[in-house]
């Protein structure tokens, strides 16, 4: 399915990844997302989540985000803008040191 990049749908997702330092897109019963979510908690970093499978247009945003990043999967995890990938990656750059740089 191919997307619009510059449809209103996809301009609604680049704003939701400027609205706040840390922004998770994920599903409600991803462990991965929940793995991510933890890695902030335990930071203690706040991030707005956008839960996905609770929004009638959760698949076009997945499929958006799909174009912006590369990979379809959640979470998509971004921080100042940049995905950082999903939650297997949050964590190894938590454990390296480094996540915690990032968010500073």
């Amino acid at each position: 399915m191919a997307v619009d990049m510059s449809s209103p749908k996809a301009k609604e997702v680049q704003e939701l990844i400027k609205s706040d330092k840390v922004v998770i897109f994920s599903k409600t019963y991803c462990p991965y997302c929940k793995l991510a979510k933890e890695v902030f908690e335990k930071i203690k970093e706040k991030y707005t989540v956008i839960e996905l499978d609770k929004r009638d247009d959760g698949e076009e945003i997945q499929q958006i985000l799909g174009e912006i990043t590369g990979a379809k999967t959640v979470p998509r995890v971004f921080v100042r803008e940049n995905c950082l990938g999903g939650g297997s990656d949050v964590k190894q750059l938590y454990e390296k040191g480094e996540l915690q740089n990032m968010v500073a």
